[in-house]
């Protein structure tokens, strides 16, 4: 609605609460508002943000809390999920939850035209991965249970409070853009933006901003990380009695031992750039049996599109030769597929930028004498805690693998490495998931919200920024088509691991963070900061 300046009357001026206020005061309000945005500088603007996100470090810390109490596994972050969407949709977010044939993934959306800069950040836990935070040895809270042993619970606190600060600002001053928050839903199985590729929900960002706790605080830019094809290959024989008529059956483990034989002879053939890994999934049901049904669960990575589709390939052959040697069938599933990921020069120089304006948090004592604690447990140099920010630098391809590397070739793509972890530990370990639900976590937090609102900010507001971001974007991809690795027809596998928290979920309800106590995660448990070991 359009307004013009209007006078109002002292009584109006000075009434206390909106009911009370004039419709010609309000209309006038917002004129003063507008004008306030046309005279206030980006610096200033980004000084908004920032201090907002000071004040929220408690809600920040109560959603990076709460999820790590979850401990929930990939496409199992039902109330991780929950409690995102809930919160975004009580601050004004459009949700559609659901998407791409996944329950727990959602778009959440705020605002209006362009630019459309997306925001999104893993979720998901690991098994066997429960630890007490704040601890510095290994003392899981369930032995055996799940738990953040990469710090997942961290990411998404980071993204939803830039999405919210940002939120506060295009209200205040009738910012034109859009924001949309992403879950990384089963990340670890490079589970869910494969299939929100597929689906289209990347269509029409301008750019994608990725959070991942780290040690440092810093980005990159260019290819890193492998891509990789998820699949599983499954065997079907002839059950028999194993002992009285053995020759009667055909044994699927047969199979699966064999082709697990065969890839491993197959190795020595192979670039040594590759990475394979597999876990039988099924084996039989008891040794006097004979099996009629075995699978076996690979990971092929490679660096890029054509050779891991040459991987996948060779592993179907082995399949179908330990399926010809033991006179059965085999059928393959692809779980999942995912490309390496290319982040953005430009992107990475706007967001680095920001990382410098906003610099890394005052670790207290209690911090340091955790990590340095926590580095003497695993064996490590005892460092301590990083004082100064990472210097932007280029990327290097590694060994690892995420499920974003579909997105950053359809859309502007850059990687936010917050300091919530700390120097030392090992991912996929107990030693991952001390910090995240820490004081120390908390910190890291906050600054890679930070210095995500300060990049949105900037999108948003300097037209020039997003023409050289697309510019970059378009030289990275000019001789490049992504093509899915994930087969038409394929539906998310979401009944992974649903046993495993049907198994688990009763017994962390017993710690699941109490969202009013008032308390963090660690006071809530009433556990020392920093527990340390005690050594002679």
């Amino acid at each position: 609605m359009a307004c013009e300046l209007v006078s109002c009357s002292n009584e109006a001026l000075i009434s206390g609460g909106e009911m009370n206020r004039s419709p010609n005061y309000l209309c006038l309000v917002l004129v003063l508002q507008v004008a306030t945005a046309s005279a206030q500088t980006l610096d200033e603007t980004k000084q908004e943000a920032f201090r907002f996100l000071e004040e929220d470090q408690p809600r920040l810390a109560m959603i990076g809390d709460a999820i790590f109490s979850y401990s929930e596994l990939g496409f199992q972050e039902f109330k991780g999920s929950k409690l995102l969407t809930d919160l975004l949709e009580k601050e004004g977010f459009t949700v559609e939850r659901g998407v791409a044939g996944m329950p727990t993934a959602f778009v959440a959306t705020y605002g209006s035209g362009h630019p459309v800069i997306g925001l999104m950040a893993d979720i998901d836990g690991l098994p066997v991965q429960s630890q007490k935070p704040g601890v510095a040895y290994h003392d899981p809270l369930i032995e055996g249970a799940p738990g953040h042993g990469e710090g997942h619970n961290t990411n998404q606190a980071v993204v939803t409070g830039a999405a919210l600060a940002v939120k506060q600002l295009i209200d205040r001053y009738g910012l034109e853009g859009t924001i949309k928050v992403f879950p990384g839903v089963a990340e670890e199985l490079i589970g869910s933006r494969g299939f929100m590729a597929k689906a289209g929900l990347f269509d029409g960002l301008d750019a994608m901003l990725d959070a991942h706790l780290g040690s440092r605080f810093g980005t990159s830019y260019g290819l890193t990380n492998m891509g990789l094809v998820s699949v599983e290959f499954t065997f079907h024989g002839q059950t028999a009695h194993g002992a009285s008529s053995p020759w009667l059956g055909r044994s699927a483990l047969d199979a699966v031992t064999l082709m697990d034989v065969g890839w491993n002879f197959a190795r020595e053939h192979l670039r040594p750039e590759q990475r394979s890994h597999s876990i039988v999934t099924w084996g039989g049901d008891q040794p006097n049996v004979v099996p009629d049904r075995a699978s076996i669960w690979y990971y092929f990575r490679e660096f890029d599109y054509e050779r891991i589709r040459a991987l996948h390939e060779k592993g179907r052959k082995i399949a179908e030769g330990a399926a010809l040697m033991t006179d059965t069938t085999v059928e393959e599933r692809v779980f999942a597929g995912t490309w390496p990921f290319n982040g953005n020069k430009v992107l990475a120089e706007i967001l680095q930028a920001n990382i410098e304006r906003v610099g890394m948090p005052h670790w207290s004592e209690a911090d340091l004498r955790l990590a340095r604690a926590l580095q003497k447990e695993l064996g490590v140099d005892e460092v301590g805690l990083p004082s100064e920010v990472t210097p932007l630098r280029r990327a290097t391809q590694r060994a690892s693998s995420t499920d974003a590397g579909d997105v950053t070739w359809l859309v502007p793509y850059v990687r936010l490495t917050f300091p919530s972890q700390i120097p030392g530990v090992t991912f996929h370990h107990w030693s991952s998931g001390v910090s995240p639900a820490t004081p120390l976590g908390h910190k890291g937090i906050v600054v890679g919200a930070q210095a995500f609102a300060g990049t949105i900010l900037d999108l948003l507001l300097e037209p020039a920024h997003l023409d050289a971001v697309r510019a970059q974007f378009e030289e990275d991809t000019k001789d490049v088509t992504w093509t899915s690795l994930i087969p038409e027809g394929t539906i998310p596998p979401i009944e992974l691991n649903a046993d495993k928290m049907e198994k688990f979920r009763p017994l962390l309800a017993e710690f699941e963070y109490d969202l009013e106590s008032g308390k963090t995660y660690i006071e809530q448990l009433g556990i020392a900061y920093p527990t340390v070991r005690d050594r002679p």
